[in-house]
């Protein structure tokens, strides 16, 4: 099975220009034969949390039916970054669209300081499945926890699929940290970034996928957008540049 990262300059609050880059990536990745495709963090709107009250929308929202359309049409699910409105607060969602099935839901569980002011937590863990594959989505701080991926893995995970929106030092922590987390749970480990300004940072990069054993199977640079394909039968991947012609 092949899975995607996407690396991505979002733009500021911009959710129908991001909107309409996400589709033309997941065609993309289609396009390369993969069946899941990941967002970094709050992709479709940008990692801004001081704008995520006004931009949050709900897993409902028509604003979202052109993915899943994109989905049923392509038969590959899309897993992307977005503010959901909760009766407990705006949460740092994930929806996850798959062909013919309703929309799922992840909001990140742990919140960094900073997000506090502006984020409530997620109280659900999650596992879904892409065929057999069975797959646990964490989102940027908690999955720098190991007892996030331990509880992931307790619950059936095969693969841990990462959406973050990292700066250069949280990249350089991240490429210590997901290698022992592939290592020590025998679970591969695909990381998607954001690149360029995010809030009060620029994004890193450094996209990458690791095996079961913790070797680095590619990683992108800290500055252009692009693609992860990771290939789980053959325990391969390769970076790709965006494909950008049609923008």
């Amino acid at each position: 099975m092949k899975l995607c990262a996407v690396q991505l300059a979002s733009r500021k609050g911009d959710v129908a220009g991001n909107l309409a880059r996400h589709l033309r990536c997941i065609e993309q990745a289609a396009d390369l034969g993969a069946e899941l495709v990941v967002f970094p963090e709050l992709s479709l709107t940008g990692y801004e949390p001081t704008l995520a009250r006004q931009l949050a929308l709900p897993v409902s929202s028509e604003r979202l039916t052109p993915l899943q359309a994109a989905c049923d049409r392509l038969g590959i699910s899309v897993a992307a970054g977005l503010p959901l409105p909760t009766l407990q607060g705006v949460r740092i969602g994930m929806p996850i669209l798959r062909p013919g099935q309703p929309v799922l839901a992840y909001a990140k569980q742990r919140l960094h300081d900073d997000e506090l002011p502006f984020f409530s937590a997620g109280d659900e863990p999650l596992v879904f499945s892409i065929r057999q594959l069975q797959v646990a989505p964490a989102i940027c701080y908690e999955s720098m926890f190991i007892e996030h991926a331990v509880q992931a893995h307790s619950m059936g995970a095969q693969l841990y699929l990462v959406s973050v929106a990292k700066t250069a030092k949280g990249v350089r922590e991240g490429h210590e940290h997901y290698p022992e987390v592939a290592r020590s749970l025998g679970m591969p480990v695909l990381m998607a970034n954001c690149v360029g300004p995010s809030d009060t940072f620029i994004g890193a990069g450094g996209s990458a996928a690791w095996d079961r054993q913790g070797n680095l199977l590619a990683a992108l640079d800290e500055r252009q957008e692009g693609l992860i394909v990771l290939d789980t039968t053959r325990e391969t991947a390769s970076g790709l540049p965006l494909d950008t012609r049609a923008e």
